[in-house]
């Protein structure tokens, strides 16, 4: 008995010297070899191979202040949660990244904490309002779901919480958690990118003036060299000579990309030969292209005025690319509120905000990175488009009106006395309706066969008649990239785009214009990140309410219950197994 027992302590200590050794032979191999094992179905854990280039290529600390700290509801706690695994995932991979979380209202000091508020704001976070329930009822509480990254001396906001009109709260909070990858990334190549692309303006043909324009033009620029560039029939202002040989002159693109943003006047032969030619030597081009002549000024002083065609001599070329702008204004009950008269009280006009069916509020339904968990988008007089020919043309729909469209065919009435009836919802019974279109591919020249003979003779036309793999996104609302002003002291005061100054509500124009210059123009993948879904795991409210107490005693006594029964088998089986020993 006493030599079983012997042996029986010596296979213990055996065992135990083989586990030890095991364990510091894995940490002596982890020590040169890391990896990370992501279980989860849809690889929430799991960074892209861009986030993770970008990781390993940090020459200095990139440090975010972030500001979710505090007792907040359970989802805000969830996104801090998130946000914080995020962060532990970046700094797994980088030992230059750092955090910390701050609770910007611990200061007992009211005018401290006042301060430090106007200050984050004024770093270009937002705050978001919280209504937390006390013992005594309910208060209001300001937070600011967001962090400031910090890299050498320059700084950069991160929104965390993407506010989505007409989502619900949930959905907003999951999809906020999706996008926090990108939102992190991005901030980081914002603060060290070293060679910034070039990227233009059209002017020349009427577009919008630089002062409309302001907001997104600086928002750019976080990421661009942003210029103004004129055409004027130059065959060369928007490309320049590599080098010449044999008589053969070679020319390259002088940017990466173009922004023509609403037009009003016919552009010439000559000009939008030399935009085809940008295109096929590989340019991106973001067209915002008003094909209907429709404004508000028009109304001013009158309650009707009239929709006429906009000729913009474009029409062949983007039928050649795969497009066609139809000539009509989209009516929609989903619709953007402007202010209106609607009685008086005493000597002054008592205004209310009425939905203005020519402004269509457009709602992103599809999974692109472009347009994936983008806010609402605001329009002003939008036509519909329809995709045509060219095979070898990818077209993804980008955006489309709602299931209640009405189509009016220009020139057509427009009449504020509309907004004063109650719709009938027969006339608006239209499909959804395409308003923006991406084409991706090789592009065909619209002057294949077909020279200008001012330049058919000329040795320096470097004529190409296919393009190189591009990309062109068509929208048919020069609207979408203009942002309002606001009078102060008799200056216009450009306001961020997408912010309307009748509702106080900001809508997506700005980031939608941002993800397509960024997917136009990125050589690096990581917008493709924006397409990442994670699986939405939420109670059924309806089916916790009407078995409430059957749920509260499952999960009180049946873990209770579990345990009692599993100690009560180890006891039996430790007993019958100790009394054959003996």
């Amino acid at each position: 008995m006493k030599e079983k027992r012997k042996n029986i302590k010596q296979q213990h200590i055996l065992q135990l010297l083989m586990t030890v050794m095991i364990i510091l032979l894995v940490n002596i191999i982890g020590s040169f070899i890391f990896t990370r094992f992501d279980l989860t179905s849809e690889k929430r854990y799991t960074l892209s191979k861009t986030t993770l280039k970008m990781l390993k290529e940090l020459d200095d600390y990139v440090y975010f202040k972030v500001y979710l700290d505090g007792e907040y509801p359970a989802g805000f706690k969830r996104l801090h949660n998130e946000t914080q695994e995020m962060l532990d995932e970046f700094k797994a991979y980088s030992k230059f990244i750092q955090y910390e979380f701050i609770n910007p209202s611990a200061n007992p000091n009211k005018k401290l904490v006042e301060n430090l508020h106007q200050q984050l704001m004024s770093k270009g976070l937002s705050p978001t309002n919280l209504f937390v329930k006390t013992k005594s009822g309910s208060s209001q509480q300001i937070i600011f779901p967001g962090a400031i990254a910090t890299y050498q001396e320059k700084e950069m906001p991160v929104q965390l919480f993407n506010s989505q009109i007409g989502v619900p709260p949930e959905e907003v909070l999951n999809n906020s958690i999706q996008s926090l990858e990108f939102n992190m990334a991005n901030a980081i190549k914002k603060l060290t990118i070293k060679e910034k692309a070039k990227v233009a303006f059209v002017t020349g043909h009427g577009e919008l003036e630089p002062k409309r324009i302001a907001d997104i033009a600086w928002r750019l620029s976080e990421y661009y060299d942003v210029s103004l560039v004129k055409i004027d029939e130059k065959i060369n202002s928007l490309r320049t000579v590599v080098h010449e040989k044999n008589n053969t002159i070679s020319y390259k693109n002088k940017c990466k990309a173009l922004i023509i943003a609403k037009p009003d006047s016919t552009f010439s032969e000559k000009d939008k030969f030399i935009i085809d030619q940008f295109i096929m030597r590989g340019g991106k081009v973001l067209m915002l292209i008003d094909p209907v002549f429709a404004s508000m000024d028009s109304l001013q002083n009158s309650y009707s005025t009239i929709s006429m065609p906009l000729p913009l001599n474009l029409e062949d070329m983007l039928f050649k690319y795969g497009v066609r702008l139809n000539t009509n204004l989209i009516l929609d009950l989903n619709a953007v509120p402007i202010p209106m008269v609607t009685g008086q009280v005493g000597d002054r006009p008592q205004q209310s905000l009425l939905p203005w069916y020519f402004f269509p509020l457009l709602t992103p339904s599809i999974k692109h990175p472009i347009v994936n968990n983008l806010n609402a988008i605001k329009t002003e007089f939008i036509s519909s488009i329809d995709t045509v020919g060219s095979p070898s043309i990818h077209k993804t729909i980008l955006l489309q009106t709602s299931r209640h469209s009405r189509i009016l065919n220009s020139p057509c009435p427009i009449r504020l006395d509309i907004i004063m009836k109650q719709p009938d919802v027969r006339l608006y019974s239209k499909p959804p309706q395409n308003v923006a279109v991406l084409l991706e591919g090789q592009f065909e020249s619209v002057f294949k066969n077909r020279i200008l003979p001012e330049l058919a003779d000329s040795k320096e036309i470097g004529f190409l008649d296919k393009s190189r793999k591009t990309a062109i996104c068509v929208i048919s609302d020069g609207d979408i990239i203009k942002n309002q002003f606001r009078y102060d002291n008799g200056k216009n005061i450009p306001l961020p785009l997408g912010y309307d100054k009748y509702t106080n509500q900001t809508f997506g124009n700005a980031d939608l214009i941002l993800n397509i210059m960024n997917y136009l123009c990125d050589d690096s993948g990581l917008i493709a990140i924006r397409s990442r879904e994670l699986k939405m795991r939420l109670l059924d409210k309806t089916k916790l309410e009407d078995n409430l107490f059957f749920w509260q005693i499952v999960n009180v006594l049946l873990p209770a219950l579990f345990v009692i029964v599993f100690g009560i088998l180890q006891f039996i089986i430790k007993k019958n197994k100790y009394a054959r020993t003996i």
